[in-house]
């Protein structure tokens, strides 16, 4: 009797999803019929739903999560007697929640698995055809039975990307424009033209990590550990990706820089196979310092911009969430990138129970100083801290000062900021990036005056958004607006992915 899998993936930072792509060459190479859906570009499969024995939802973020759990009971409406099961960080961070009933509607989900998916969830396959009990699968969590994350090492198959959809549909990759008055309108009403944007491909070259950030969704589930993909595999995916129209690559590694070795063995396969694509990575700032010699040679390899988890410019926060490093080693780590002739996008959390609004006033203050403004989109500026169950942050000391009730279905311990302007700034931020998105989606501009491009006037200008956001968080102050920068200071936008990043 054949039987059959479903592999649904939600949002994956507007990259084809590695998540089914993994998964799907798993079950494929032990002889299990399985298909794919990718929610975040594609309608749910309600025809491969209904006749699935296995539907099993890929949640690597907590927003995957939300559109995950809609899908489940999607899932549920067109095919009761199916197995359903949740893989991924934040599956296992709300595997209570996941596998509890959820009101007159059931469980959420019937199994949860967390850490290295693969050869769990076809042992899960296996078991469930030859129908054995769910919960004797190893790693496999249940409502009767908890598994630690599946850690082991194991053999990872080349990703099967053949049934997902194009990476037309997905994140495209920007170069650095020449002028600062790229996809702004001119005094006449004309609007200058964006660069050319090529498809990008995505990969990862290990998974886990070193490091322990204490708000991280990896630390509850890796606890410290990491493991590296063979560089042949590594390879071998982006050279199916640069087969499919991929012009660049992003490394989503938690940290690239974890294997530094690994990295360069990496970084020099890809140039030699594929010297016209370029590549983007992430890595902490103590790691950007740490490696400060391997960067030109990133570059030189076709590296064009660096990711890094910024967080805050207080010393405080930064203590509290354990990031290791200062704000002296960020100011540091700029001119280290620069110098080796890359550009870096920092990431930021600036909503915590512990940055006050003079924090916030000065770390908007200090990426205009940095000249980060094309850098940071508006969306960073206003993320608040999740707190999810299993959160690192959740073993502090005085956790109970600031730690709400847990919203189980929003997945969150709940929290209020100390100061009530810093709760109604984080709404007011929130807007605005929302409409800054849709500014930038439509192509939609305001009126900027004179003869030359006007970053402050265009409405979805980076300059323009910015100076709205220093301006609302100055009025909550009951501070005089900033004074706009000269036109002289602004600078060309940075390589970029047509995403913006966020959780």
């Amino acid at each position: 009797m054949r039987f059959s899998v479903l592999l649904v993936s939600c949002y994956e930072l507007g990259h084809q999803p590695l998540s089914l792509a993994w998964p799907l060459a798993a079950l494929r190479e032990a002889t299990l019929d399985a298909a794919t859906a990718d929610l975040a570009v594609e309608e749910f499969p309600t025809g491969r739903a209904a006749g699935a024995d296995l539907i099993a939802i890929a949640v690597p973020m907590h927003t995957a999560l939300r559109i995950g759990v809609d899908a489940a009971r999607k899932a549920r409406a067109a095919n009761p007697d199916a197995h359903l099961c949740f893989f991924g960080l934040y599956a296992w961070l709300n595997r209570h929640y996941l596998l509890q009933l959820d009101g007159s509607k059931g469980p959420v989900a019937d199994s949860v698995v967390a850490g290295e998916a693969e050869p769990v969830l076809v042992a899960l396959a296996n078991a469930l055809h030859a129908s054995m009990p769910a919960a004797d699968v190893p790693g496999l969590t249940t409502l009767d039975h908890e598994a630690s994350p599946h850690l082991g090492r194991h053999s990872l198959p080349l990703p099967d990307r053949t049934s997902l959809p194009s990476l037309d549909n997905y994140a495209h990759y920007v170069p650095g424009s020449s002028s600062d008055a790229e996809g702004m309108s001119t005094g006449n009403g004309e609007r200058v033209e964006d660069p050319v944007a090529y498809p990008a491909g995505y990969t990862e070259a290990s998974r886990g990590c070193l490091h322990t950030c204490r708000h991280c969704p990896v630390v509850p589930v890796y606890n410290g550990r990491f493991f590296v993909v063979p560089v042949e595999t590594v390879i071998a995916d982006i050279a199916q990706q640069v087969e499919y129209g991929a012009q660049h690559i992003t490394f989503g590694d938690p940290d690239f820089l974890n294997g530094p070795g690994h990295a360069r063995k990496v970084a020099r396969a890809l140039n030699s196979a594929f010297p016209h694509v370029s590549f983007d990575f992430t890595a902490k700032v103590e790691h950007l310092l740490k490696h400060r010699r391997l960067l030109p040679e990133m570059a030189e390899q076709g590296a064009s911009f660096v990711v890094s988890a910024f967080e805050s410019t207080s010393e405080h926060v930064l203590s509290r969430l354990q990031k290791g490093h200062t704000r002296q080693q960020m100011e540091e780590a700029l001119a280290v990138v620069a110098e080796a002739g890359l550009s870096i996008q920092p990431t930021w959390m600036p909503f915590t129970p512990w940055t006050s609004l003079d924090d916030y006033l000065f770390m908007l203050q200090w990426i205009r100083d940095q000249g980060l403004i094309p850098q940071v989109p508006a969306v960073q500026l206003s993320i608040r801290m999740l707190v999810p169950p299993g959160s690192a942050l959740l073993s502090e000391e005085d956790t109970e000062a600031w730690q709400g009730t847990l919203d189980a279905p929003n997945f969150t311990f709940q929290w209020q900021h100390p100061d009530p302007r810093m709760d109604a700034l984080q709404q007011q931020v929130a807007r605005i990036a929302e409409l800054a998105g849709q500014y930038e989606a439509e192509g939609s501009s305001g009126a900027g005056g004179g003869n030359l491009p006007d970053p402050v006037g265009d409405a979805a200008s980076p300059y323009a958004v910015f100076h709205r956001i220093q301006c609302a968080a100055h009025n909550v102050a009951g501070r005089p607006p900033p004074v706009l920068p000269p036109l002289s200071s602004y600078i060309p936008r940075p390589p970029r992915l047509t995403e913006h990043w966020f959780c």
